[in-house]
């Protein structure tokens, strides 16, 4: 439902009083936070792995997407705001500078969305938790979607008979098409990009209906859920089946969801309709090895939330630590570090490493996480920050290109193909909303005689699977006409993996 993690948002939601919820969670976030930050700031070595950007975004961060020509847009304060920050010429984040992007349609500023930037680059958003920035909880069905080359949003019409859709779990499946949950049924929509039309898709074999659940996609194609109503059972969708359905993948063994204290939550016309909140879960993330790290909410009591290992080549779960300091993870994020780790923010605002095997206290990181191309984490929330992990990745996570053009000339469009383009995971996730994927390839120039680095947009990628091993993947990229000419490398780069560098001429 709500963030956990994004502080200065519980306080706008509290405020606003739509329902009772809020300030209970509010209290429990706050006393926590209190206690966390007094231990975060004990340790000194910590804070050394957070570097604050040079230039703050100038209506904060909601959250943020990895746009496919290096910049990352920005949902501002103001939800129907959007802000870009470009790197500087040495590809540098921390001294990049923002600019303003249009807004959303007239009457649309919602919180709490489901969202996708897609194979062609553009960037989908759906439904909204709340309207009016956090004011009303109307579950809205409003949608756009934001064309970056022309910088200009279009309304989005809701999948017929979709009166709501709220903060749905949502993702991009491997053929490129844009899967959405009824937030309120089983239901499921599938948009298709090119033709942006919605088609019905079977929910056969689904335990439960799909509020508060996340989405991960898998090597195979298929869908991972850890069902947050018919917890602990987790759930499975076979997308590439000729008849996709549901099948069970067997119980988490431990609960990963927070029961949930509230009765009816009105919405609709009047607030005659109510919704039953089942309760919270943490995100899921797919590491390298194939295993999914799945995260717990706080369980009765509000006790430390529980954690799960899914193994997707053997279909088998296992019990994974529980979280320190009696910190939890529902409604918050994670991101898949370069080096295969997993950074998973608390709710008290306290993020934490998970190495396939135990957690470690990391640094205080209250807001959005999103992996940059270089690898960093961009931290919003507060005071913009980027995180440097001290790991690194292994040369079989690497990106390879096999054919390229060995020289190009600015302004002008080229294709590009190899392996592994996509990475080897969504690389981020909260839960049910804020869905900020990055596996999609975005390639980079850098110039032989000045170091000066340069993004190519990409788009028209030939798949949006992850860890598509030896498959061949192709996108296309777009010479900035901005681009210095001379003797210069190429590198793509998936979930801030680079490839070996190619030489290229920019003529």
């Amino acid at each position: 439902m709500k963030s956990g993690s994004t502080l200065w948002k519980s306080s706008v939601l509290a405020a606003s009083g739509s329902y009772q919820e809020r300030s209970c969670i509010l209290s429990k976030k706050f006393i926590l936070t209190l206690f966390v930050v007094l231990l975060v700031v004990s340790g000194a070595s910590l804070a050394q792995k957070l570097t604050p950007l040079k230039n703050q975004p100038p209506d904060g961060i909601i959250y943020t997407f990895q746009l496919t020509d290096g910049t990352v847009m920005a949902q501002g304060n103001n939800c129907s705001d959007f802000w870009k920050l470009t790197p500087d010429n040495t590809g540098s984040y921390v001294n990049g500078t923002w600019t303003q992007l249009a807004s959303l349609p007239a009457g649309y500023a919602p919180y709490a969305t489901s969202s996708a930037v897609l194979a062609s680059g553009y960037l989908l958003i759906e439904g909204g938790e709340y309207s009016d920035c956090g004011g009303e909880f109307t579950l809205t069905n409003q949608g756009a979607i934001y064309d970056p080359v022309a910088n200009t949003w279009t309304t989005v019409p809701a999948p017929k008979g979709w009166k709501y859709i709220g903060d749905s779990p949502s993702t991009v499946l491997a053929n490129g098409d844009y899967l959405i949950g009824n937030k309120l049924t089983k239901q499921m929509r599938e948009l298709n990009p090119t033709t942006m039309t919605w088609s019905t898709v079977s929910s056969k074999g689904k335990a439960d209906f799909d509020a508060e659940e996340g989405w991960t996609l898998l090597a195979s194609g298929s869908v991972l859920t850890c069902d947050v109503k018919d917890a602990p059972n987790s759930e499975i969708y076979d997308a590439t089946a000729k008849k996709p359905d549901w099948s069970t993948a067997g119980s988490t063994i431990v609960d990963l969801h927070s029961p949930s204290p509230y009765g009816c939550i009105n919405y609709g016309p009047k607030d005659k309709l109510c919704y039953y909140p089942p309760g919270e879960i943490g995100p899921a993330i797919l590491r390298p090895d194939g295993t999914v790290f799945a995260t717990g909410s706080y369980t009765t009591g509000n006790g430390p939330g529980n954690t799960a290992i899914y193994d997707s080549l053997t279909d088998t779960w296992t019990v994974g630590p529980i979280f320190p300091n009696g910190d939890n993870a529902g409604d918050s994020f994670a991101v898949l570090l370069t080096d295969g780790n997993v950074l998973v923010e608390g709710d008290s605002g306290t993020s934490y490493l998970f190495n396939g095997t135990t957690f470690t206290a990391g640094p205080f990181t209250p807001g959005s996480l999103m992996i940059l191309p270089n690898g960093q984490v961009l931290i919003g929330g507060g005071t913009t920050e980027v995180y440097t992990s001290t790991g690194t990745y292994q040369s079989s996570w690497q990106p390879t290109i096999s054919s390229y053009p060995s020289s190009v000339t600015p302004g002008s469009t080229y294709s590009i193909s190899g392996t592994q383009f996509n990475g080897l995971s969504q690389a981020g996730a909260f839960g049910d909303e804020f869905q900020f994927a990055t596996n999609y390839p975005l390639v980079q120039i850098t110039n032989g005689s000045t170091g000066h680095v340069f993004y190519a947009r990409t788009h028209g990628h030939s798949s949006m699977g992850v860890a598509t091993g030896t498959a061949t993947v192709s996108t296309n990229f777009d010479v900035p006409s901005t681009i210095e000419t001379g003797a210069s490398t190429l590198v793509v780069i998936a979930n801030g993996i680079p490839s070996a560098s190619v030489s290229i001429t920019v003529e």
